[in-house]
Protein backbone atom coordinates (compact mmCIF):
# COMPACT_ATOMS: atom_id res chain seq x y z
CA UNK A 1 0.00 0.00 0.00
CA UNK A 2 1.52 3.34 -0.98
CA UNK A 3 2.44 5.81 1.72
CA UNK A 4 0.66 9.12 1.88
CA UNK A 5 3.27 10.84 4.04
CA UNK A 6 4.22 14.22 2.63
CA UNK A 7 1.14 14.47 0.42
CA UNK A 8 -0.97 17.62 0.75
CA UNK A 9 -4.24 17.10 2.58
CA UNK A 10 -7.14 16.33 0.25
CA UNK A 11 -9.58 19.10 -0.52
CA UNK A 12 -12.90 18.07 0.97
CA UNK A 13 -15.85 18.02 -1.36
CA UNK A 14 -13.88 17.60 -4.59
CA UNK A 15 -14.85 14.24 -6.11
CA UNK A 16 -11.76 12.14 -6.82
CA UNK A 17 -11.48 10.54 -10.24
CA UNK A 18 -11.36 6.74 -9.93
CA UNK A 19 -9.45 4.56 -12.32
CA UNK A 20 -11.78 3.22 -15.02
CA UNK A 21 -13.18 -0.25 -14.47
CA UNK A 22 -15.88 -2.35 -16.17
CA UNK A 23 -19.42 -2.08 -14.87
CA UNK A 24 -19.41 -5.78 -14.03
CA UNK A 25 -17.86 -9.09 -15.01
CA UNK A 26 -19.77 -11.44 -17.30
CA UNK A 27 -22.71 -10.85 -19.64
CA UNK A 28 -25.13 -9.62 -16.96
CA UNK A 29 -25.68 -8.76 -13.31
CA UNK A 30 -28.70 -8.08 -11.11
CA UNK A 31 -29.82 -5.06 -9.14
CA UNK A 32 -32.71 -2.97 -7.90
CA UNK A 33 -33.49 0.33 -9.59
CA UNK A 34 -35.82 3.29 -9.53
CA UNK A 35 -36.73 5.22 -12.63
CA UNK A 36 -40.38 6.02 -12.32
CA UNK A 37 -43.27 5.25 -10.02
CA UNK A 38 -41.72 2.33 -8.14
CA UNK A 39 -38.51 0.38 -7.62
CA UNK A 40 -38.02 -2.70 -9.77
CA UNK A 41 -35.66 -5.69 -10.06
CA UNK A 42 -33.41 -5.34 -13.06
CA UNK A 43 -31.03 -7.34 -15.20
CA UNK A 44 -27.94 -5.24 -16.00
CA UNK A 45 -26.22 -5.89 -19.32
CA UNK A 46 -23.44 -3.34 -19.70
CA UNK A 47 -24.98 0.15 -19.86
CA UNK A 48 -28.59 -1.10 -20.14
CA UNK A 49 -31.07 -2.57 -17.67
CA UNK A 50 -33.99 -4.88 -18.41
CA UNK A 51 -36.96 -4.42 -16.10
CA UNK A 52 -37.63 -7.84 -14.53
CA UNK A 53 -40.87 -6.89 -12.81
CA UNK A 54 -42.71 -8.96 -15.43
CA UNK A 55 -40.72 -11.97 -14.19
CA UNK A 56 -40.36 -11.51 -10.42
CA UNK A 57 -41.41 -9.13 -7.67
CA UNK A 58 -37.90 -8.71 -6.27
CA UNK A 59 -34.29 -9.70 -6.81
CA UNK A 60 -34.46 -11.87 -3.70
CA UNK A 61 -37.21 -13.95 -5.33
CA UNK A 62 -34.75 -14.92 -8.08
CA UNK A 63 -32.33 -16.41 -5.55
CA UNK A 64 -35.06 -18.55 -4.01
CA UNK A 65 -34.93 -20.72 -7.14
CA UNK A 66 -31.49 -19.76 -8.42
CA UNK A 67 -30.68 -22.94 -10.34
CA UNK A 68 -33.82 -22.51 -12.41
CA UNK A 69 -33.47 -18.76 -12.86
CA UNK A 70 -29.82 -18.61 -13.95
CA UNK A 71 -30.34 -20.13 -17.44
CA UNK A 72 -33.47 -18.02 -17.86
CA UNK A 73 -31.50 -14.86 -17.06
CA UNK A 74 -28.97 -15.79 -19.74
CA UNK A 75 -31.85 -15.94 -22.23
CA UNK A 76 -33.29 -12.62 -21.12
CA UNK A 77 -29.90 -10.89 -21.34
CA UNK A 78 -29.48 -12.04 -24.94
CA UNK A 79 -32.99 -11.02 -26.00
CA UNK A 80 -34.32 -7.64 -27.11
CA UNK A 81 -37.73 -8.47 -25.63
CA UNK A 82 -39.04 -6.68 -22.57
CA UNK A 83 -38.60 -3.15 -21.27
CA UNK A 84 -35.03 -1.86 -21.36
CA UNK A 85 -33.67 1.33 -19.78
CA UNK A 86 -30.39 3.19 -19.97
CA UNK A 87 -28.57 2.58 -16.69
CA UNK A 88 -27.56 6.24 -16.58
CA UNK A 89 -31.25 7.24 -16.35
CA UNK A 90 -31.95 5.11 -13.27
CA UNK A 91 -31.27 5.47 -9.56
CA UNK A 92 -29.30 2.45 -8.38
CA UNK A 93 -30.68 1.17 -5.07
CA UNK A 94 -29.41 -1.44 -2.63
CA UNK A 95 -29.45 -4.53 -4.89
CA UNK A 96 -31.27 -6.91 -2.52
CA UNK A 97 -33.23 -7.01 0.74
CA UNK A 98 -31.42 -9.83 2.58
CA UNK A 99 -33.01 -12.18 5.05
CA UNK A 100 -30.03 -11.79 7.35
CA UNK A 101 -26.61 -10.16 7.18
CA UNK A 102 -23.66 -12.15 8.53
CA UNK A 103 -20.45 -10.17 9.01
CA UNK A 104 -16.94 -11.55 9.43
CA UNK A 105 -14.56 -9.76 11.77
CA UNK A 106 -10.76 -9.90 11.93
CA UNK A 107 -10.47 -11.98 8.76
CA UNK A 108 -7.52 -10.42 6.90
CA UNK A 109 -4.08 -11.47 8.04
CA UNK A 110 -2.21 -8.20 7.49
CA UNK A 111 -5.02 -6.19 9.05
CA UNK A 112 -5.08 -8.29 12.23
CA UNK A 113 -1.28 -8.48 12.41
CA UNK A 114 -1.13 -4.67 12.27
CA UNK A 115 -3.64 -4.38 15.14
CA UNK A 116 -2.00 -7.01 17.35
CA UNK A 117 1.53 -5.74 16.70
CA UNK A 118 0.51 -2.18 17.52
CA UNK A 119 -0.96 -3.28 20.85
CA UNK A 120 2.10 -5.37 21.74
CA UNK A 121 4.41 -2.45 21.00
CA UNK A 122 2.38 0.31 22.68
CA UNK A 123 0.94 -1.57 25.67
CA UNK A 124 3.48 -4.32 26.34
CA UNK A 125 6.69 -2.53 25.35
CA UNK A 126 7.83 -4.92 22.61
CA UNK A 127 10.04 -3.62 19.83
CA UNK A 128 8.26 -3.20 16.47
CA UNK A 129 10.15 -6.21 15.10
CA UNK A 130 9.31 -8.42 18.10
CA UNK A 131 5.70 -7.27 18.11
CA UNK A 132 5.20 -8.06 14.43
CA UNK A 133 6.91 -11.45 14.66
CA UNK A 134 4.69 -12.44 17.62
CA UNK A 135 1.57 -11.21 15.84
CA UNK A 136 2.41 -13.15 12.67
CA UNK A 137 2.99 -16.30 14.74
CA UNK A 138 -0.42 -15.83 16.38
CA UNK A 139 -2.13 -15.46 12.99
CA UNK A 140 -0.43 -18.56 11.58
CA UNK A 141 -1.71 -20.55 14.53
CA UNK A 142 -5.19 -19.06 14.13
CA UNK A 143 -5.26 -20.15 10.50
CA UNK A 144 -4.29 -23.71 11.51
CA UNK A 145 -6.54 -24.21 14.52
CA UNK A 146 -8.86 -21.22 14.94
CA UNK A 147 -12.40 -20.50 13.79
CA UNK A 148 -13.97 -17.44 12.13
CA UNK A 149 -15.51 -14.57 14.09
CA UNK A 150 -19.01 -13.77 12.79
CA UNK A 151 -21.72 -11.42 14.04
CA UNK A 152 -25.05 -10.11 12.73
CA UNK A 153 -25.69 -6.79 11.02
CA UNK A 154 -28.99 -4.97 10.63
CA UNK A 155 -30.62 -4.75 7.17
CA UNK A 156 -31.75 -1.25 8.23
CA UNK A 157 -28.13 -0.09 7.92
CA UNK A 158 -28.11 -0.78 4.17
CA UNK A 159 -27.98 2.03 1.66
CA UNK A 160 -27.32 2.25 -2.06
CA UNK A 161 -23.87 2.37 -3.68
CA UNK A 162 -24.20 6.07 -4.55
CA UNK A 163 -26.26 7.27 -1.58
CA UNK A 164 -24.98 9.75 0.97
CA UNK A 165 -23.49 8.35 4.16
CA UNK A 166 -25.06 10.18 7.10
CA UNK A 167 -22.84 10.38 10.17
CA UNK A 168 -24.75 9.70 13.41
CA UNK A 169 -24.95 12.28 16.16
CA UNK A 170 -22.98 10.12 18.60
CA UNK A 171 -19.31 9.32 18.12
CA UNK A 172 -16.49 10.94 16.16
CA UNK A 173 -14.29 8.14 14.78
CA UNK A 174 -16.37 7.02 11.81
CA UNK A 175 -14.37 4.52 9.76
CA UNK A 176 -14.59 2.55 6.51
CA UNK A 177 -14.22 -1.22 5.99
CA UNK A 178 -14.56 -2.30 2.36
CA UNK A 179 -15.53 -5.97 2.00
CA UNK A 180 -16.37 -8.66 -0.53
CA UNK A 181 -19.91 -9.89 0.15
CA UNK A 182 -21.63 -12.98 -1.16
CA UNK A 183 -25.27 -13.90 -1.68
CA UNK A 184 -26.52 -17.33 -0.65
CA UNK A 185 -28.45 -19.21 -3.35
CA UNK A 186 -29.48 -22.43 -1.54
CA UNK A 187 -30.77 -23.27 1.92
CA UNK A 188 -28.36 -25.20 4.11
CA UNK A 189 -27.41 -26.08 7.68
CA UNK A 190 -24.14 -27.65 8.85
CA UNK A 191 -22.70 -27.25 5.36
CA UNK A 192 -19.39 -29.07 4.81
CA UNK A 193 -16.61 -26.74 3.67
CA UNK A 194 -15.99 -28.91 0.60
CA UNK A 195 -19.59 -28.27 -0.55
CA UNK A 196 -19.86 -24.64 0.52
CA UNK A 197 -19.13 -22.91 -2.80
CA UNK A 198 -22.19 -24.52 -4.37
CA UNK A 199 -24.28 -22.37 -1.99
CA UNK A 200 -22.84 -19.10 -3.35
CA UNK A 201 -25.04 -17.53 -6.04
CA UNK A 202 -23.48 -14.09 -6.49
CA UNK A 203 -21.05 -11.48 -5.16
CA UNK A 204 -21.30 -7.78 -4.41
CA UNK A 205 -19.49 -4.92 -2.64
CA UNK A 206 -20.25 -3.81 0.92
CA UNK A 207 -18.62 -1.05 2.95
CA UNK A 208 -19.12 -1.98 6.60
CA UNK A 209 -18.75 1.39 8.33
CA UNK A 210 -17.87 1.51 12.02
CA UNK A 211 -17.89 4.22 14.67
CA UNK A 212 -14.71 3.20 16.49
CA UNK A 213 -15.24 5.26 19.63
CA UNK A 214 -18.66 3.65 20.11
CA UNK A 215 -17.38 0.08 19.77
CA UNK A 216 -16.40 -0.58 23.40
CA UNK A 217 -18.71 -0.03 26.38
CA UNK A 218 -16.82 1.34 29.40
CA UNK A 219 -19.94 0.77 31.52
CA UNK A 220 -20.07 -2.94 30.58
CA UNK A 221 -16.46 -4.05 30.35
CA UNK A 222 -17.29 -7.68 30.99
CA UNK A 223 -19.53 -7.69 27.91
CA UNK A 224 -17.04 -5.90 25.67
CA UNK A 225 -18.00 -4.72 22.20
CA UNK A 226 -21.23 -3.01 21.20
CA UNK A 227 -21.54 -4.04 17.55
CA UNK A 228 -25.13 -2.78 17.29
CA UNK A 229 -24.26 0.82 18.11
CA UNK A 230 -20.91 0.93 16.33
CA UNK A 231 -21.94 -0.64 13.03
CA UNK A 232 -25.67 -0.31 12.43
CA UNK A 233 -26.40 3.38 12.02
CA UNK A 234 -28.65 4.20 9.08
CA UNK A 235 -26.62 4.31 5.79
CA UNK A 236 -23.63 2.55 7.43
CA UNK A 237 -23.66 -0.36 4.99
CA UNK A 238 -23.44 0.89 1.38
CA UNK A 239 -23.95 -2.20 -0.78
CA UNK A 240 -23.90 -2.81 -4.52
CA UNK A 241 -24.14 -1.58 -7.17
CA UNK A 242 -24.92 -5.04 -8.55
CA UNK A 243 -25.08 -8.73 -7.71
CA UNK A 244 -22.71 -10.47 -10.11
CA UNK A 245 -23.39 -14.22 -10.54
CA UNK A 246 -20.62 -16.36 -9.08
CA UNK A 247 -20.09 -18.07 -12.45
CA UNK A 248 -18.78 -14.76 -13.88
CA UNK A 249 -16.50 -13.64 -11.06
CA UNK A 250 -13.70 -16.20 -11.32
CA UNK A 251 -11.69 -17.02 -8.22
CA UNK A 252 -13.17 -15.06 -5.28
CA UNK A 253 -9.92 -15.75 -3.44
CA UNK A 254 -8.01 -13.57 -5.91
CA UNK A 255 -9.93 -10.29 -6.26
CA UNK A 256 -8.59 -6.78 -5.68
CA UNK A 257 -10.27 -4.61 -3.03
CA UNK A 258 -9.57 -0.88 -3.44
CA UNK A 259 -10.90 2.10 -1.49
CA UNK A 260 -10.05 5.76 -1.97
CA UNK A 261 -10.82 8.40 0.62
CA UNK A 262 -10.87 11.88 -0.97
CA UNK A 263 -8.80 10.48 -3.82
CA UNK A 264 -6.13 8.88 -1.61
CA UNK A 265 -5.82 5.09 -1.76
CA UNK A 266 -6.39 3.76 1.75
CA UNK A 267 -7.23 0.10 1.15
CA UNK A 268 -5.61 -1.88 -1.66
CA UNK A 269 -5.43 -5.61 -1.01
CA UNK A 270 -6.18 -9.00 -2.53
CA UNK A 271 -8.75 -11.37 -1.09
CA UNK A 272 -5.84 -13.84 -0.96
CA UNK A 273 -5.06 -12.26 2.41
CA UNK A 274 -8.19 -13.74 4.03
CA UNK A 275 -7.46 -15.79 7.14
CA UNK A 276 -10.56 -17.97 6.66
CA UNK A 277 -11.65 -18.46 3.07
CA UNK A 278 -15.26 -18.43 1.89
CA UNK A 279 -15.86 -22.19 2.32
CA UNK A 280 -14.70 -22.04 5.95
CA UNK A 281 -16.84 -18.96 6.62
CA UNK A 282 -19.95 -20.61 5.19
CA UNK A 283 -19.31 -23.88 7.00
CA UNK A 284 -18.81 -22.09 10.32
CA UNK A 285 -21.84 -19.80 9.97
CA UNK A 286 -24.09 -22.71 9.05
CA UNK A 287 -23.26 -24.58 12.25
CA UNK A 288 -25.35 -21.96 14.08
CA UNK A 289 -27.92 -20.64 11.61
CA UNK A 290 -29.66 -22.07 8.59
CA UNK A 291 -28.48 -20.13 5.55
CA UNK A 292 -31.28 -19.22 3.16
CA UNK A 293 -31.42 -17.78 -0.35
CA UNK A 294 -30.84 -14.05 -0.32
CA UNK A 295 -28.76 -13.98 2.87
CA UNK A 296 -25.66 -11.79 2.70
CA UNK A 297 -22.30 -12.89 4.11
CA UNK A 298 -19.57 -10.26 4.38
CA UNK A 299 -16.07 -11.73 4.34
CA UNK A 300 -14.07 -9.16 6.31
CA UNK A 301 -12.07 -6.01 5.68
CA UNK A 302 -8.40 -5.81 4.65
CA UNK A 303 -5.80 -3.49 6.13
CA UNK A 304 -6.02 0.26 5.59
CA UNK A 305 -8.94 1.39 7.73
CA UNK A 306 -9.07 4.97 8.94
CA UNK A 307 -7.87 3.92 12.39
CA UNK A 308 -4.64 2.70 10.75
CA UNK A 309 -4.07 6.06 9.03
CA UNK A 310 -5.34 8.19 11.93
CA UNK A 311 -7.99 9.66 9.60
CA UNK A 312 -11.75 9.38 10.07
CA UNK A 313 -14.75 10.41 8.00
CA UNK A 314 -15.92 14.02 8.01
CA UNK A 315 -18.82 15.77 6.26
CA UNK A 316 -17.92 16.46 2.64
CA UNK A 317 -15.61 13.46 2.30
CA UNK A 318 -15.99 11.22 -0.74
CA UNK A 319 -15.37 7.46 -0.69
CA UNK A 320 -14.72 5.58 -3.95
CA UNK A 321 -14.63 1.80 -3.67
CA UNK A 322 -14.37 -1.09 -6.08
CA UNK A 323 -13.72 -4.82 -6.22
CA UNK A 324 -12.56 -6.64 -9.33
CA UNK A 325 -15.50 -7.39 -11.63
CA UNK A 326 -18.17 -6.12 -9.22
CA UNK A 327 -18.41 -2.47 -10.16
CA UNK A 328 -17.84 0.73 -8.23
CA UNK A 329 -19.32 2.67 -5.31
CA UNK A 330 -19.15 6.40 -4.64
CA UNK A 331 -20.58 7.81 -1.42
CA UNK A 332 -20.45 11.37 -0.14
CA UNK A 333 -20.41 11.85 3.62
CA UNK A 334 -22.69 14.34 5.33
CA UNK A 335 -23.60 15.32 8.85
CA UNK A 336 -26.79 14.14 10.54
CA UNK A 337 -27.57 17.84 10.99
Amino acid sequence: MPSVEGEPPPVRGEPPVPEPSPLHAGPFALGTFHGGAAAFPGLVAGPRVRDLSDQAESVRELFEDWDAWLPRLHELAASADGTWHDLADLRVLTPIEPGQILQSGANYRKHVVDIVASEKASVHGATPQEARADAEKMMDERIRSGVPYIFLGSPRALCGPYDDIVLPALGEQHDWELELALVIGRSGKDIPAEDAMSYVAAYTISNDLTTRDRLYRPDLKAIGTDWFTAKNADTFLPTGPFLVPADFVGDPGDLRITLRHNGVVRQDESTKDMIFDIPRLIAYASTTTTLRPGDLLLTGSPAGNGAHWGVFLQPGDVIDAEITGLGHQRNTVRSHA
